[in-house]
């Protein structure tokens, strides 16, 4: 009996080996997990802009004649939101320039285009991207406080549809042509010999804690998804893409043992945001009390459904805040030997 155990602990050692992996091999499972996750988000953005594109007339808009189009278009630059957000956190730390040209805001833009502006909202040069489509696509419904924030801006020029037949044809073939392009190169780079998986998770962290940046700047009308007021269908979808991504880990994190506490707790953080999302109906965040202030406020502004949706985000992603989603991915991060995501 011995004899028989002794040959069996033998002949089962290697077997055992053989089922633990190296660092080295859950790094290169990432990649290629990421590597389909994201391509199929990437190749939905590529369609939604070329069904934007197809959908966008070629002659000045009208608000009634055009008003299934107008529909067609929105409901296309959506979804482009829907996988954008989905792949920002892993591929923005990697593909910078393409982030900067397809998801920089309005004011942002106007940074780089100095006193100037951009005096034609519609060709492919100075405000481009998801948000200049989004900007003139919604320009008739652009909320008061929005339009106050932009007006301060130097270089600003009023939204507004196409009012000529050369304006509509620079929409569809200039702006919106070159966010299918710049979404079709993102989709194009994205190889597993380009995706620095240590850059995508510290994006990931990033884009966690950019959750109550969206909340705080909605208050004054900076917000990302401004125009089509948007921001909690913007949180909505990075949440849930950085899940999936996060996912894509998980088998590399649960071989940590010292990682099982904090992985267990951004699981239940993850799904308490989640939860906190759908409690309000609709894609638009809860209204802001009118006296609203981020730096001190009341117990009364705290009570409504903004201050509640305001305080808790801001705890979840608190990077200091042990037990917050920042706090412990950023904990991983070292033990998988990445990078911490450090606020700025």
């Amino acid at each position: 009996m011995k004899h028989t155990a002794l040959l069996f602990m033998i002949i089962a050692a290697p077997a055992a080996c053989s089922d633990s992996k190296s660092d080295v091999e859950f790094k290169a499972d990432v990649v290629a997990s990421m590597h389909d996750t994201i391509g199929d988000d990437l190749a939905a953005l590529v369609q939604a802009a070329r069904d934007l594109q197809t959908a966008a007339p070629s002659h000045a808009w009208s608000a009634t004649t055009d008003a299934a189009a107008i529909t067609a278009m929105r409901e296309a630059w959506k979804r482009t939101r829907v996988a954008y957000e989905h792949v920002e956190g892993a591929t923005a730390p990697i593909f910078g320039d393409l982030d900067v040209t397809m998801d920089a805001r309005y004011d942002d833009y106007l940074v780089l285009t100095g006193a100037a502006g951009d005096t034609n909202l519609f060709d492919a040069t100075g405000v481009t991207g998801m948000h200049g489509i989004e900007r003139i696509l919604y320009a008739p419904d652009i909320r008061p406080e929005v339009i106050a924030f932009e007006r301060s801006l130097p270089g600003y020029q009023p939204a507004a549809y196409p009012r000529t037949a050369e304006e509509a044809a620079g929409f569809k073939n200039l702006l919106v042509g070159k966010l299918v392009d710049d979404a079709s190169a993102l989709h194009a780079a994205w190889q597993p010999a380009a995706i620095d998986i240590g850059a995508a998770y510290q994006g990931l962290v990033g884009l966690m804690n950019e959750q109550k940046e969206k909340v705080n700047l909605a208050a004054t009308g900076e917000e990302e998804s401004r125009y089509a007021n948007l921001t909690l269908f913007d949180l909505r979808n990075n949440l849930e893409g950085t899940r999936k991504v996060y996912e894509q880990f998980r088998p590399w994190i649960q071989s940590k043992a010292a990682a099982g506490d904090s992985d267990t707790t951004i699981q239940t953080r993850f799904t308490a945001l989640a939860a906190l999302y759908a409690k309000t109906p609709g894609d638009s965040l809860p209204a802001v009390p009118g006296d609203w202030s981020a730096d001190q406020p009341t117990p009364a502004n705290l009570a409504t459904p903004f201050g509640v949706l305001w305080q808790t985000v801001r705890d979840d992603v608190d990077p200091g805040k042990a037990g917050s989603v920042v706090f412990e991915m950023n904990k991983i991060a070292t033990m998988l030997g990445f990078p911490e995501f450090v606020e700025e």
